[in-house]
């Protein structure tokens, strides 16, 4: 067989598709695995988005072809959302741009803007669909540190002129993955500052600005004046609505981003089953009260995990936002891969090494809260008496 393009041949396999076999290797023995390694929502959507999405479904003509980059009620409904949830005005016809999941718009993005030997810079740790896609563009990338000490928020000041000069993409995520970190409207201010300054895209991932707790409300970059002229912003009904496997999402923000990745997209794709999409208008439309129900059921997972973790040893914050708490390890270990290959194999608790998201991750774990409460509990206590006994 021909041998595949030098990109693909060397890029690693996705983390949690590996996990998954091993995983499957040891459920094959018995063991009763528990996984908070993941962040696939285990509740269901509200059920009126569920009887959308069928009632259009049984209309014969909504099984073609859907509009390329989203059908108009979709996009007014994303631009609907925007105004209610951050007052930002979005113009539905040039601001918007329908997904198949926030996370194919993020690797397209590369695509779209990046030549060869291109510098992108990405925070540390990422999101590694931010890295795969910089690299499958044969782009070259800086990283940018997420420190406890700068509340895991990049310094802009740390980048070279050099280095901000040739920059061309910047990734930011907040509520950030992995670290829970937020970020503020004044943060996100100096980074549309660095961008103007440089000629710089800005890229910001934002799927868990609806998951937030304790009365906190995560703003997004687009509030800041000026950050549609070097920001778009990708956001998605995953982590919001509980739709993850639904595969629906959007990118907002500048008009030529959005321009020139829908006629990426157009090359590639076929736009969204259009049941889909009314289900997605409906969600975004809709009664939003059920939401702050569903946050108290991940807040109080939250704590459960926060709280373990701190009387097991780790160094942790108790995270504001996302799905994720990010636990430094205790001072006996010093390999988070080693120390959650022998947890899972051990305990059968799953937990993901920091090191999965960058460098900067290499002392630390992610713990995900996207499983039953009583299931958490489990596998905390598990965790607590393995650590008791090393």
């Amino acid at each position: 067989m021909k041998q595949p393009s030098k990109t693909v041949a060397n890029l690693k396999p996705y983390f949690f598709a590996g996990l998954k076999t091993v995983i499957a290797e040891l459920q094959a023995k018995g063991m009763d695995i528990i996984r908070l390694d993941m962040g696939s929502p285990d509740l269901p959507p509200a059920s009126f988005i569920i009887e959308t999405m069928v009632e259009s479904a049984r209309n014969p003509k909504k099984h073609g072809y859907s509009p390329a980059g989203g059908s108009p009620g979709f996009l007014k409904a994303v631009s609907t959302y925007y105004k209610r949830r951050f007052d930002v005005d979005i113009d539905p016809n040039t601001e918007a741009l329908a997904l198949i999941g926030s996370k194919e718009g993020l690797f397209n993005l590369n695509h779209t803007f990046l030549n060869p030997g291109d510098m992108v810079l990405l925070p540390d740790p990422y999101y590694p669909v931010y890295l795969s896609g910089a690299k499958l563009a044969d782009a070259r990338y800086h990283f940018m540190p997420l420190l406890k000490e700068n509340d895991f928020l990049p310094d802009f000041d740390a980048i070279s002129e050099e280095v901000a000069k040739e920059a061309k993409i910047m990734w930011l995520n907040y509520p950030n993955n992995p670290t829970g970190a937020v970020a503020g409207l004044d943060f996100y201010k100096k980074a549309v500052d660095f961008a103007k300054k440089y000629d710089i895209l800005i890229a910001h991932d934002a799927p868990y600005c609806d998951l937030c707790f304790d009365g906190y409300e995560a703003p997004s970059i687009l509030e800041v004046e000026g950050a549609k002229d070097v920001a778009v912003e990708f956001n998605s009904l995953s982590k919001t609505y509980n739709m993850a496997g639904w595969r629906i999402g959007m990118a907002v923000g500048n008009k030529e981003a959005i321009r020139l990745l829908a006629n990426y997209k157009s090359q590639i794709d076929s736009s969204i089953f259009m049941p889909i999409m009314d289900a997605g208008q409906a969600a975004l439309t809709s009664d939003q009260s059920w939401l702050e129900g569903r946050n108290k059921i991940y807040e109080e997972r939250r704590n459960v995990v926060y709280q373990g973790l701190k009387e097991a040893g780790f160094e942790v914050d108790l995270p504001k936002a996302a799905l994720y708490v990010w636990a430094k390890l205790p001072p006996k270990f010093n390999d988070p891969v080693k120390f959650c290959a022998d947890l899972l194999n051990d305990t059968g608790v799953s937990m993901t090494p920091g090191v999965v998201y960058g460098p900067s991750g290499k002392d630390y774990i992610r713990i995900s809260i996207v499983i039953p409460t009583d299931r958490i509990a489990e596998a905390i206590d598990r965790l607590k008496a393995w650590i008791a006994k090393q």
